[in-house]
């Protein structure tokens, strides 16, 4: 490794200062390509010299590799195959715990000479097990001498911190400081993104000075103090351009859309059956307001499973039709397309059949648009749209395709936004004159912090009232493998609900219909586990066994569309009694007379995604039951998630305990990869304040100065965290 004496600028190529042997390991295998990159790469942890690191906690990280500081207890070698081979076994210790190395062949001579009993050291490699033990098999170490010669040099380094880096399997922790030592003088060079007020006022110490501490802390309190500073750049310049791109929105020029007095909204309100819940009032005239400015909305409407936000959108695309204009509703799948489809033309009635006989005065034609459509029905909804004769049209990714046109798109409702990438969503708002408005959904509860990240583009709303007549929803788990005859009991519940004149959901996480091998399953699971239980199966399994004599279908993914709607419409109609279903099912798939859910595997799903799926049943005046079959050990993670989701209903908490339990960048979704791609320090739960706070100061700076001229250090800061792919996203979002 080559470590120049020059200070290389920040956008330097690592190659010049590190060679580039070096330079290919960082860009390859960590991402860092350039000193600024490589000084954006914090230590995880540090370590003390006079303290032994933990070695406990080692059994939660079979297969990562680790990085340790510890003692050397003893040293032996052992030899086999009768004397000619040799293994080197260092047993290390930290006063709690102790782990063994092994080394084996030619490579036991160096070590055995460096390890001996009282050595302290720092360990890297991958935890294994063996003979039910853990172990380091032939692991990178660095002795840690110490030549301090006074007692008060002794102690200074007895209580030096040592950074640990996340590191890789070819450049270990302390290789990685030497290339750190290599560019820190650089960060002299940095430029401060944070306007002088702001820093002083919020006590914050100056960027080079963070960078310096958090790299090569003198005290714990360094540490601290350059976590704070660090973690207010990452959420405050996130945060600017995520208010420059609000402010820019707010710039361009959409036609507003306006209810009509008597119109098509009026219309359909008067022969609702029900009032609309408060909640729903409430965010209607939110959405209503900003439909009728002079600019493109951009608002994001979350809500329970359940809460009504279809009918917040129908009635929002009701007024922009009244208005003259069109609007769409893209959906990520066909089963929802479809639905949606079919429970907006029910809702309006005679409403939804402008132009046709025995439809009303004041109604519109509402299409259906979907890749797998016949070519007279996909012919004469493109025409319908290209019209203008279609106020609504419900599709799938069919929509964006560039034959698709539009009379006059006002309005674009994206249902469930994590399923779309920021393209498909552009191209989609790109067939508008005009920006059209646009109106984001998700049922999947947001944490309040990632709703000011991950959608800090976009206005938010929240629907949190479910509307009368919604019936609660009582969860348990049931443990197969501990206790059968749960099971057992499970499917007697399910022939009780059939006989009272109700409906089930069967949920499995594979299809297994023969193009996906159990086998390759179970080894991408991890050896030798059972594979996921199918669909196809579980069906069979149930037609024979307890559910025999019921009307039990399929439905999954790679069915013939025509043969899912089938389904589907049987389904609704009260045909089907029992429906056994991948997560085809999780969102919008609305039939009110199913009462109970069987989870087969419940531990292989998400807690959102448990959360959706749960929110299937219950949607009528007869109380709903899901039930999570697992055959995970009690005291497993896997069944406290689980536990969780029998715990509560509110999605809200639910949602927390998903992004604490999984890395955010999962939660984020890949969509949003960029996003995470600049949170290094920052965790958008433990760190909401910061986030919140940090959005108040971007909002403010760029309502002073939106090209933030007065402010050349943050738009330095902006031009180096925003790549490519983050500027597409915010640009799109």
């Amino acid at each position: 490794m080559v470590c120049n004496e020059h200070v290389p600028a920040l956008d330097e190529d690592l190659k010049k200062t590190l060679g580039p042997a070096t330079a290919k390991v960082l860009a390859e295998q960590l991402g860092l390509h350039t000193a600024l990159d490589l000084l954006h790469h914090y230590p995880r942890r540090y370590a003390e010299r006079g303290e032994l690191t933990s070695l406990a906690e080692l059994a939660d990280q079979i297969d990562e590799h680790v990085t340790v500081v510890a003692q050397v207890a003893d040293a032996r070698i052992l030899t086999f195959n009768g004397g000619r081979g040799k293994r080197l076994e260092v047993t290390i210790t930290d006063g709690n715990g102790r782990l063994q190395l092994v080394f084996f062949g030619a490579g036991v001579h160096k070590p055995h000479k460096d390890l001996l009993p009282g050595t302290r050291a720092m360990f890297a490699g991958k935890v294994g097990m063996f003979n039910r033990k853990l172990q380091l098999s032939h692991p990178a170490y660095e002795p840690l001498g110490q030549d301090a010669s006074d007692h008060d040099a002794a102690t200074a380094f007895a209580h030096q911190l040592i950074p640990i880096y996340p590191a890789c399997a070819k450049l270990e922790s302390w290789k990685i400081a030497k290339c750190v030592d290599a560019v820190l003088p650089s960060a002299q060079e940095a430029v401060d993104p944070l306007p002088p007020a702001l820093r002083e006022g919020r006590g914050l110490v100056p960027l080079t000075e963070a960078l310096l501490k958090i790299h090569r802390p003198g005290t714990k309190a360094d540490i601290e103090d350059a976590r704070g500073r660090l973690k207010w750049d990452e959420a405050f310049v996130l945060q600017v351009a995520l208010a420059r791109r609000r402010h820019a929105d707010s710039q361009l020029p959409a036609v507003p859309r306006r209810p009509v007095p008597g119109g098509l909204l009026d219309s359909f309100d008067a022969k609702l059956p029900f009032t609309l819940t408060q909640g729903q009032q409430t965010v209607s005239k939110e959405i209503f307001d900003d439909l009728a400015t002079e600019h493109p909305m951009h608002r994001l409407l979350q809500g329970e499973v359940g809460s009504g936000k279809t009918m917040v959108a129908l009635r929002a695309m009701l007024a922009v039709v009244d208005s003259g204009g069109q609007a769409a509703m893209l959906a990520p799948t066909e089963v929802l397309a479809q639905q949606h489809h079919r429970s907006i033309t029910e809702m309006m009635g005679e409403l939804a059949e402008g132009g046709m006989l025995g439809g009303s005065d004041q109604g519109t034609k509402v299409v259906l648009l979907t890749g797998s459509m016949g070519m007279p029905a996909r012919r004469q909804a493109l025409l319908d749209l290209v019209t203008g004769e279609a106020g609504i049209v419900i599709g799938t990714h069919a929509l964006i395709e560039d034959k698709v046109q539009f009379h006059d798109l006002g309005l674009v409702v994206v249902d469930e936004q994590h399923r779309f990438g920021v393209e498909q969503r552009d191209a989609l708002r790109s067939k508008g004159k005009q920006p059209p408005h646009l109106l984001v959904m998700t049922a999947t509860p947001i944490p309040r912090t990632v709703a000011m990240t991950v959608f800090g583009d976009l206005e938010t709303s929240v629907l949190d009232q479910l509307p009368a007549g919604r019936s609660p929803i009582a969860t348990h788990v049931v443990p197969s493998k501990d206790k059968p005859h749960f099971l057992a009991r499970a499917w007697e519940r399910v022939r009780e609900e059939v006989e009272k004149g109700h409906q089930a959901y069967v949920v499995c996480p594979r299809i297994g219909d023969g193009e996906d091998d159990p086998k390759k399953k179970a080894a991408e699971e991890g050896g030798d586990k059972r594979p996921p239980l199918a669909v196809v199966e579980i069906a069979e399994q149930l037609t024979r066994g307890p559910l025999a004599g019921l009307s039990v279908e399929v439905l999954h993914g790679r069915m013939d569309p025509s043969d899912k709607d089938d389904v589907m419409r049987r389904f609704a109609a009260g045909e089907v009694k029992v429906l056994v279903a991948t997560t085809v099912i999780e969102v919008g798939v609305n039939v009110p007379n199913s009462t109970v859910m069987v989870i087969m595997d419940a531990d292989r799903f998400g807690v959102s995604q448990l959360h959706q799926l749960r929110g299937r049943v219950g949607r009528g005046s007869a109380p709903g039951l899901c039930l999570l079959v697992s055959e995970m050990h009690e005291a497993g993670p896997a069944r406290a998630r689980l536990a969780a989701v029998a715990a509560t209903l509110d999605g809200f908490e639910l949602s927390r305990i998903d992004l604490e339990q999984r890395r955010e960048g999962d939660v984020l979704g890949q969509a949003q990869s960029g996003v995470r791609s600049s949170l290094r320090m920052l965790a958008v739960i433990e760190d909401e304040e910061i986030i919140a706070q940090a959005r108040e100061e971007a909002t403010r700076v760029v309502a002073e100065d939106p090209a933030l001229e007065g402010l050349p250090g943050l738009r330095t800061a902006l031009d180096a965290l925003l790549d490519t792919e983050r500027e597409q996203y915010l640009e799109k979002g």
